[in-house]
């Protein structure tokens, strides 16, 4: 048995099930509580069924099954059910009930594992979920009419009039919903490590962001449904940059998927609609949420894309991180000492702060480990950077502290790292900040150490900026090597600082400081599935180099 043979059976059991909700007038569906009730329970048995049949898919996958090629009549066939079922179902999603809408999501999702089998049929449910979440985007734009975005899209005239019936009433709560259950498929298909599938649904999404015209967003007056839809697709994102390139892999995105800039561009207008101006923002928990999945997507692309990403992405990030994170960047790190972001809850040390405030300084804490990785990241990626903006700092400029934070074409990208990277450094050790190199070295350690403890209760954070210290570390003494330029002495200020604050050897002390010496936390961190990779490469260079 394969999802060929299930579409026509699948048809008939919505039909049965869930069109006796629906009202005699095409697309709409109403709903009283004892409605929705007994719509819950359909939705359930819909669900408990689809899973049935896969459990039956599975058994019978034991047997060789002989595939027949299909005449163009079956083929019509079943996609005119296919269409038919979703058609149905992204008319549930309009409803207004958050349980009806969770209930369908399941169901898609089932449904997209039970079509597995059948890679026509998989493709071809991925495909009219992106064409569908296409059309609500762009008729919630009112950008264009549904039927021409369609016919754009090559994808026939008789899907599109069935699913033409029931996206009039679709907003961006629906294209919402939709996003997730793509994002809920995509996290499906790493699970089953499915590659033919994931190629499959990969060559739908790029279409769908490049088409959606997204700068009439800033026309888009709607609050509310519009955040919503905002978090689903960084959300989408996220998982999107993650799935693209496996862990274990060592193949940057650009070389799997050239696509990808695509979402690169998108970047500054998710800051801009996301976070936007202070008067304009969105609720207290709802900003927490998107800049903590703002960060999350660019160190993703960071990490992900490696030394691929060019200059001037690289020095748009810094500046969106100055522009919105500024107060992140600068926040001194030396208040972290009681560790009261990981308290348990109930504990003496948050007695003092309410539950808004204890909440606030984790997410704070959260987002400053965040903003700092990537601002590291940014910095040392462009000072390592060659052969984009040969123009070089002036030589009248011996110490960068004589330099204003520039966008000025004359300073090449490389500069622009060193000088916002000293920049950093001069704002959080300005009480014993110096010119040159007599600067004492006790404070830079002290600040080591700050640096170290924000780090320290975040595992999966903390490998990841060890490592970068690694990097940055060599980077530095190889960028310094050779004929001295005429503004070597105001890099090598960076040098001596970063030598010292960030001295791999004596991060690697001060670790094991933190750890109190204990070998089996260690032990616990290289065994464990989700760092062990990361520490044992933590190690392995810190003692082969």
């Amino acid at each position: 048995m394969t999802g060929d043979w299930e579409l026509p059976r699948l048809c008939r059991l919505v039909e049965e099930l869930l069109r006796p909700y629906f009202e005699p007038a095409v697309g709409s569906v109403s709903l009283t509580r004892e409605k929705e009730k007994n719509l819950l329970i359909a939705l359930s048995k819909v669900y408990r069924e689809i899973q049935v049949w896969i459990r039956e898919m599975e058994v019978d996958s034991d047997e060789e099954i002989t595939s027949s090629e299909c005449s163009l009549e079956v083929v019509h066939e079943e996609h005119n059910c296919l269409m038919k079922v979703l058609a149905d179902l992204i008319l549930l999603l309009t409803v207004d009930s958050q349980y009806v809408q969770h209930s369908v999501g399941k169901i898609v999702v089932a449904v997209s594992e039970l079509l597995a089998p059948s890679v026509r049929n998989w493709d071809s449910l991925v495909h009219s979920l992106w064409i569908s979440l296409e059309l609500i985007v762009k008729h919630v734009l009112s950008c264009s009419a549904i039927s021409n975005a369609g016919e754009d899209l090559h994808f026939g005239t008789s899907g599109l009039m069935v699913l033409n019936r029931y996206l009039g009433n679709a907003d961006w709560s629906t294209a919402a919903h939709i996003i997730q259950i793509l994002r809920n498929i995509l996290k499906s298909l790493k699970e089953e490590s499915d590659d033919q599938l994931l190629q499959v649904y990969e060559k739908y999404v790029y279409p769908f962001l490049s088409n959606v015209p997204w700068d009439r967003m800033d026309e888009c007056c709607t609050k509310e449904p519009k955040v919503v839809f905002l978090g689903s697709l960084i959300a989408f994102l996220c998982s999107l940059v993650e799935q693209t390139v496996a862990p274990e892999s060592k193949v940057h995105l650009q070389d799997k998927q050239p696509n990808l800039p695509i979402v690169i561009n998108l970047v500054p207008k998710l800051f801009r609609w996301c976070l936007g101006k202070a008067e304009n923002r969105v609720k207290q928990s709802t900003f927490q949420y998107f800049t903590h999945k703002l960060l999350m997507l660019l160190l993703r692309l960071s990490y992900g894309y490696g030394t691929h990403i060019s200059c001037t992405t690289l020095v748009s990030w810094l500046q969106l991180l100055h522009d919105y994170f500024e107060e992140l960047l600068l926040k001194p790190m030396s208040r972290v000492k009681t560790c009261q972001n990981d308290c348990l809850e109930g504990s003496p040390f948050l007695s003092s702060f309410s539950e808004g405030e204890a909440q606030h300084m984790r997410h704070s804490l959260h987002s400053q480990r965040q903003a700092i990785l990537l601002f590291l990241r940014c910095c040392f990626s462009l000072i390592s950077s060659t052969g984009e903006n040969t123009k070089q700092l002036p030589a009248a400029h011996k110490s960068l502290s004589a330099v204003n934070v520039v966008s000025d074409p004359n300073f090449s990208g490389r500069s622009k790292g060193f000088i916002d990277l000293y920049k950093w450094f001069q704002a959080h050790l300005r009480d014993s900040f110096l010119c040159g190199k007599e600067m004492h070295v006790d404070k830079c350690i002290l600040f080591a150490r700050s640096f170290l403890q924000l780090y320290l209760h975040e595992d999966d954070l903390l490998f990841k900026v060890l490592l970068q210290m690694v990097t940055a570390s060599s980077c530095l003494e190889q960028q310094l090597e050779g004929e001295k330029q005429p503004y070597q002495d105001a890099e090598e200020d960076i040098g001596f600082l970063v030598s010292n604050a960030f001295s791999p050897v004596n991060l690697f002390h001060l670790f094991l400081s933190e750890l109190h010496y204990d070998h089996q936390v260690l032990l616990d961190y290289l065994i464990s599935k989700d760092l062990g990779i990361s520490c044992a490469e933590y190690l392995l260079r810190k003692c082969y180099g």
